[in-house]
């Protein structure tokens, strides 16, 4: 990872968990809650969108509403709206505190299933973001990554009920899966990490690259 620009020293760290459909997102970031507790470490475990009210009323209405038809346009502007909540009263005062900040889910989710998957230019979608974020970016994105009908399959097996997003076909989370993996080839802070498993297979796999890309927050936690 690189190093942080002069005068960010004493910013907490922020973790995103990202990833298909299935992929295991929020059973990770449960377990690496699990963890950090009983290392004593500071932190804030949240989604997004999420984390506010306003992210919550807007999440019930962009991903909880199969039957309303929302354009890719609106789906996006949804989801910035969400992000500003959430930049401003979540993340923001976490990272102030010196604290460490793990989300389900930011401005990734965005790339993959906006650009890639519903088509939208993904320069505009960056700029766009970038507003609505107010340039925060995290230390490090953790891309569980999982094929789409693996995660599907997991998801069937559970018994989950589809959202609207898992709902919009296989030819959309395909293009998901591939924005997200051509993502990762051009994006320093973003890390593949192999799904498949069990989940404390894949938690011990989080647990490696953490350590790794974050020594100074990770190194020293004990198993």
């Amino acid at each position: 990872m690189t190093e942080r620009p002069e005068g960010e020293s004493t910013r907490g760290r922020f973790v995103v968990l990202e990833g298909v459909e299935g992929a295991g997102k929020s059973t990770q970031a449960r377990m690496l809650g699990e963890w950090l507790e009983a290392c004593g470490v500071p932190f804030t475990l949240t989604r997004e969108p999420g984390g506010t009210e306003v992210g919550e009323a807007i999440r019930n209405v962009v991903q909880d509403r199969p039957e309303l038809s929302i354009r890719p346009e609106t789906e996006l502007l949804l989801y910035l709206a969400a992000r500003t909540a959430f930049v401003k009263e979540v993340a923001l005062p976490v990272l102030e505190r010196g604290e460490l900040l793990i989300a389900d889910r930011f401005s990734l989710s965005t790339y993959a299933y906006q650009g890639y998957g519903r088509g939208l230019d993904l320069e505009e979608v960056r700029r766009m973001d970038r507003f609505a974020s107010g340039g925060l970016a995290p230390d490090i994105y953790l891309v569980l990554d999982l094929p789409v009908e693996e995660g599907r399959a997991r998801q069937k097996a559970a018994g989950k009920r589809d959202d609207r997003l898992e709902g919009s076909g296989e030819e959309f989370l395909d293009a998901v899966g591939r924005g997200y993996r051509e993502l990762a080839a051009t994006d320093g802070s973003i890390r593949l990490i192999d799904a498949l498993g069990t989940p404390l297979d894949v938690h011990t796999r989080v647990r490696e690259v953490l350590r790794l890309e974050l020594p100074e927050t990770f190194a020293n936690l004990g198993d």
